[in-house]
Formats: C-alpha cells, sequence, structure tokens
C-alpha cells in the first residue's frame, strides 16, 4: 500500500473548461438520451421535467460539490480519500469502486450495442420502419453468443484507449472533442425531430406541466433520475475532484456540470419525443425507445439513413464519455493505493471488466437460465446491485459523512480554499448535504432497492 502522506506529483486538469467537459461527459451517457425522455414519457411529460428540475437544485448540486471538495482536499481516489480523512470509512469509498466496476461491466455491453447499430445503420440493416422487426432485429443482436462479445471488447478498447493516456493527455483531450460533437449532432436530429408533422405535440408534452399529475410516484421518478443520471455515489467526482487545483471554483463547477447534464437530457427529450409523437408511437414504451422505436422513426424519414447514422455516433459519443470515467475511478484506486503504472493499472482493470461484461453478455443469450439475485439475469443483477443499493448508499453515507463526522466547517473551507473564495450559498448547502440530500437518497433507496417487500409491503 502507498503512503497516504508520501507527497508525489500528481497528475492535473488542463484547464477548467477540460474538468467541466470531463466531468459533464461522466454525467451525460445513456441514461440521457434513453432513460430520460421515456421517464418523462411515463411520469406525466412536463410534469416530471418540472419535479426534476426541483430535485436537482436540493440534491444534485449538493452531492455534486460534495465530491469533488472530498476529492480535491486529499488529491487521492475514492478509497484513498476517505482513509486520508478518516481511516474507519475507507470502507465507503470501496463502494464507490465497486459500483463502478459493476456498471461499467455492464454498461460496455450496451456500449458495444451502439457500435453495431452504427454498423447497421450504414449497412442498411435498420431499414425497415415496423417496431416488431425492428424489435426482433434487436433480440436477435442480445442473443447471439459471439457478436456482442465483439463489440463489447471494441467498446472498451476505444474507453482503454482514452483512459491510457492521462488525465490531461486522454481524458481532457478526448472529452474536449467528443462533448462538442455530442452537442452538435444532437442540434442537428433535434432541429430535424422538430420540423416533423406533429411534432409540436411531443414539444408541448414536454414542456407543459400539468400540475395535477405530480404525485408521490413522479417525484420518487425524478429523484432516482437525477441521482442516478449524474453519476453520484460511484467515486467519480471525487476521482475527477482529485485533479484540480486549489484555485478552481468548486462552487461554479457544481453549479456547470448538473446544468449541462440536464441540457443535454432536455435536449434528447426535444429530439424523441417529437419524433415519436410525429409518427404516432407511445412515448412512455420504456428503454426500447432507443433501440426499437428510434430506428423505426428514422425509417419513415426523409434520408433517415443518414438522421439514424448520425444518432447512433451522438449515442457512442455519450456512453464513452461515461465509460472513461466509470474506468478512471478503478484506475485511480489501483493507481493510489498499489502504486501501479497507469498504464499497467488501465490494462488489468480493462481486462477484468471485460471478462465480467462477457458473463453479463452472455446471460441474454446462452446463459439466459442463469439467476443470480431475485430470478435476475446476470446482466440485471448487476445493474441492481450497483444502482438500486451501491450508488444510493454511497450518496448517503457520504452526506452523513460530511455533515457529522468530518464536518460542515472543514467541507466549506476547502470550497472556498480558506476563504480566498466566495461561497454565499455554505449556509444553504450545508442544510442540504445535513439533511435534505440524506433523507431524499434514503428515500430513494428504500424504494428502488426493494426492501420493503422483505417486510410485507
Amino acid at each position: 500500500m502507498v503512503d497516504l502522506n508520501e507527497t508525489k506529483q500528481r497528475d492535473q486538469w488542463g484547464s477548467k473548461i477540460g474538468f467541466i467537459m470531463a466531468a459533464a461527459g461522466s454525467a451525460i451517457g445513456l441514461g440521457n438520451l434513453w432513460k430520460f425522455p421515456y421517464m418523462a414519457g411515463q411520469n406525466g411529460g412536463g410534469a416530471f421535467v418540472f419535479v426534476y428540475f426541483a430535485i436537482l437544485i436540493l440534491v444534485g448540486f449538493t452531492l455534486m460539490l460534495a465530491e469533488i471538495i472530498i476529492g480535491r482536499n486529499t488529491q487521492l481516489s475514492a478509497v484513498g480519500a476517505y482513509k486520508k480523512l478518516n481511516a474507519k470509512w475507507s470502507w465507503l469509498g470501496g463502494i464507490g469502486v465497486l459500483a463502478g466496476f459493476m456498471i461499467l461491466s455492464f454498461y460496455s455491453v450496451v456500449g458495444g450495442w451502439t457500435i453495431n447499430y452504427i454498423v447497421k445503420s450504414v449497412t442498411g440493416g435498420l431499414a425497415s420502419s415496423d417496431p416488431a422487426v425492428l424489435g426482433g432485429l434487436f433480440e436477435q443482436l442480445i442473443a447471439n453468443p459471439t457478436e456482442p462479445i465483439i463489440y463489447h471488447a471494441l467498446f472498451m478498447i476505444l474507453t482503454l484507449g482514452i483512459v491510457k493516456g492521462g488525465i490531461s493527455g486522454g481524458i481532457e483531450k478526448a472529452t474536449k472533442i467528443l462533448m462538442p460533437g455530442l452537442f452538435i449532432m444532437m442540434f442537428i436530429i433535434m432541429i430535424r425531430a422538430l420540423t416533423l408533422n406533429g411534432a409540436m405535440a411531443g414539444v408541448e408534452f414536454l414542456l407543459a406541466p400539468d400540475f395535477s399529475k405530480i404525485n408521490g410516484g413522479v417525484i420518487l421518478a425524478a429523484l432516482g433520475q437525477v441521482f442516478f443520471s449524474l453519476s453520484l455515489g460511484m467515486g467519480t467526482m471525487i476521482t475527477y475532484g482529485s485533479y484540480l487545483s486549489k484555485n478552481e471554483d468548486l462552487v461554479v463547477s457544481s453549479i456547470s456540470i448538473p446544468l449541462l447534464d440536464t441540457a443535454i437530457a432536455l435536449l434528447a427529450g426535444l429530439t424523441i419525443l417529437p419524433a415519436v409523437f410525429a409518427f404516432g408511437f407511445d412515448p412512455g414504451q420504456g428503454p426500447g425507445l432507443l433501440f426499437v422505436t428510434l430506428p423505426a422513426v428514422f425509417a419513415q424519414m426523409p434520408l433517415g439513413t443518414l438522421f439514424a447514422l448520425i444518432f447512433f455516433v451522438l449515442v457512442l459519443f455519450a456512453a464513452l464519455t461515461s465509460s472513461i470515467s466509470l474506468l478512471e475511478v478503478n484506475v485511480a484506486y489501483v493507481v493510489d493505493e498499489f502504486n501501479w503504472d497507469r498504464k499497467k493499472a488501465t490494462f488489468v482493470m480493462s481486462g477484468l471488466i471485460f471478462l465480467v461484461g462477457v458473463a453479463a453478455s452472455l446471460s441474454m443469450g446462452p446463459w439466459a437460465d442463469i439467476n443470480i439475485i431475485g430470478g435476475r439475469n446476470i446482466f440485471d443483477s448487476l445493474d441492481f446491485v450497483a444502482s438500486n443499493i451501491l450508488l444510493p448508499l454511497g450518496g448517503m453515507f457520504m452526506c452523513i459523512f460530511i455533515g457529522w463526522i468530518w464536518g460542515l466547517e472543514n467541507a466549506i473551507k476547502e470550497a472556498s480554499n480558506n476563504g480566498k473564495l466566495a461561497f454565499k450559498l455554505a449556509p444553504f448547502w450545508g442544510f442540504l448535504v445535513k439533511w435534505v440530500a440524506p433523507i431524499a437518497i434514503f428515500i430513494v433507496f428504500v424504494q428502488s432497492s426493494g426492501i420493503l417487500s422483505l417486510f410485507g409491503f
């Protein structure tokens, strides 16, 4: 193990905008492009968006700033950070590293599906406008024992290549290209979708809130979406924050990142829902919206093949900006704790994640009968444990750690760089991190983990 008090040169972000692009890229992923639109579709459209924004301010900003504070203060990855502040709490960093490992193992499989759909867009494999036919193509892909694993490997190779280059030379350089590209392609698709006949019904559905539709279910759905969309509770922002200099304004960054994440989510909604309404599809169909419904929509558009290609390249960009942050959490942990060089750490951790991903991929086909947790296959079990248990627990206990163990005074001191930077929101943020956020996250945890069912509720 490495002595935490040992002084060594640590890689840093080359610029503030580089950090914000990378951190926003971590938050912006497949969840923004497929989950936000169908969650809005299932939960009242504009009513869901209104509640989402409110919770984004109360919980998203709060946890984002908290994680970045811990990272910059310690200049260490998740496990080392908690170990340095209070050795008894190092297990909390371990939760984040484990969550990142598990999520990337199945996330990279989905990233592979995206690469496959880019190939299909070029070769004309998505020409049908019949959702039943497209649904059959998707089922054939994920059940195939070898093809998804090949694309899973390609996605992991792309991720590995970026992370191996380091912070300023790899991750920052890549996200400075991927993020602007993502925004540009999103605008192109959005403008095309908004020019379709009947598209305005989708815009009205998304942006005009019907407050009568707000209920407990909508609030819980929005709370869960904010929490999981921002990649909180998995040590990503602690790790990224550890590469920041003391001169950076953490408060500004912690506001900018959730806003960029939400901007992409809204752009996705304004891209997908108008097109879905224009062609009479169900906006609340669920996860199939991305791989089944949207190809059917593109097939009915003029130049639909071109727009399908642009869209799935866009999805790949979003997936990569998230996957590199997930891999970096694991690489930084091994580098900091075991003093490995970055190249060795990147190859070993990528290989281990790839192997678990192979099992996740096979669980959609030949290994479909292998159930792990509550009748779930390997893929769904990894998702359930990471997303419904580890992430909310990580976020909740982080708030408890800052509010009650390490202390708000220390956190505020770090955020303001010992009073050199203004932090007028300190009292408000302190109240949120100590009381509001942990209670809200606990509600999500109880709701999403299914723990109540153990007690007959």
